[in-house]
């Protein structure tokens, strides 16, 4: 995994914080859902590059 990635995905990820932390205090329930959306989906490609990084070790 490179380092643009590792830091993309974690910048995905605190930004998806950051929505679902403003959904919170807000009370906006479609900020909430976008913001751990993000999360997930950022959680989803960190696993797919660490399923890369596994192979590649072989």
């Amino acid at each position: 995994m490179g380092l643009d990635d590792k830091i993309g995905n974690a910048a995905e990820k605190l930004g998806g914080k950051g929505k679902e932390a403003a959904g919170n205090a807000t009370g906006d329930e479609s900020l909430k859902a976008e913001g751990k959306g993000d999360q997930a989906k950022s959680d989803l490609k960190q696993a797919g590059e660490n399923v890369k990084d596994a192979f590649k070790k072989d």
